[in-house]
């Protein structure tokens, strides 16, 4: 497998577990079909999240992911104020929401973009909420592991690409991780030695930063097994991917796991989503899935640009 078919499975697999949890947003896991009904087109009866919206369509998670893509695209590496601008252009006019709609906001987001439109610096804006540790930075740092080898230099942009919206320091951690264990799984690594060497790497670079460390070890907690239930919490949200990931053997049993945990269906199949489709490529994502994608092929013009640098 190349490193371009996982890059391809990497994006594709974001956008897909995102769409595929769309239906089932707000529902405990109680609520939800049986895995073999759980699709992008729900069983009937079953009362959808986003009913107005089609099946194959991503969210705010993959259109934010795509601003990020087309921000390291367009300034050649990492612009948190190019970033910033393009967040804003998906929040305003629906850049790179399927059809330009755009149909789910977190509430830390959107406070966040206000103020950026105000004029508010975009490092100060995700810090708004000072306290505010949901899973929105997490859902579209994939990108960065695309770009970067230097695993430091990933650390500080995944770092970095929260300010804007979720500025706390437990979101950069999480962030942080997420794409060292992406940039193992893309250079062939194995599932759980991708946790595990992703932790270590993290674990070195964090000895220089002691506040990042304590966020690492007291909140994230990689000594302990890991284990979630796909909440918006960006703790929980990051450690239910892991938890995934390991406990499965392919791309479709991974984001149907995500989306039975309930709870933020689309963020926890599409963090998901984008690690499984790294370790099995984009041959492992079903065809039936990735021919229901909408607008796929705006995804793919974008990546044809990233893979021209």
């Amino acid at each position: 497998m190349t490193e371009r078919d996982r890059i391809e499975g990497g994006l594709y697999g974001l956008l897909i577990g995102d769409a595929l949890g769309v239906p089932y947003e707000f529902h405990r896991a109680d609520e939800l079909p049986p895995y073999e009904d759980i699709e992008m087109m729900p069983p009937s009866g079953f009362r959808r999240a986003h009913a107005q919206v089609a099946a194959g369509t991503w969210s705010d998670d993959g259109a934010q992911a795509l601003c990020l893509l087309e921000s390291l695209v367009v300034e050649r590496g990492f612009s948190l104020e190019r970033f910033s601008d393009l967040l804003l252009g998906w929040y305003d006019d629906g850049l790179w929401a399927v059809e330009n709609k755009v149909f789910d906001v977190g509430i830390q987001t959107a406070h966040a973009l206000h103020a950026y439109k105000k004029g508010m610096a975009p490092e100060k804006c995700g810090t708004l909420n000072p306290e505010g540790k949901g899973n929105g930075a997490l859902m579209r740092v994939l990108p960065l592991a695309f770009w970067h080898r230097d695993r430091e230099k990933l650390v500080l942009d995944a770092h970095r690409q929260c300010l804007i919206t979720h500025g706390h320091p437990c979101n950069q951690v999480c962030c942080a991780l997420y794409c060292l264990v992406a940039r193992e799984l893309l250079e062939g690594v194995g599932a759980q030695d991708a946790i595990k060497r992703g932790t270590a790497i993290l674990r070195e670079i964090y000895r220089k930063m002691p506040e990042y460390e304590q966020e690492l070890e007291w909140s994230v907690r990689p000594g302990d097994a890991w284990e979630g239930d796909g909440t918006g919490y960006v703790v929980d949200c990051l450690r239910s991917a892991f938890m995934i990931l390991e406990e499965t053997s392919d791309y479709e049993e991974a984001v149907k796991r995500a989306v039975l945990l309930g709870n933020d269906t689309d963020t926890t199949a599409c963090v998901t989503g984008g690690l499984v489709g790294i370790l099995y490529g984009v041959q492992g994502i079903p065809e039936r899935w990735l021919s229901m994608l909408r607008e796929k092929e705006r995804a793919a013009k974008l990546l044809d640009r990233f893979f021209l640098i």
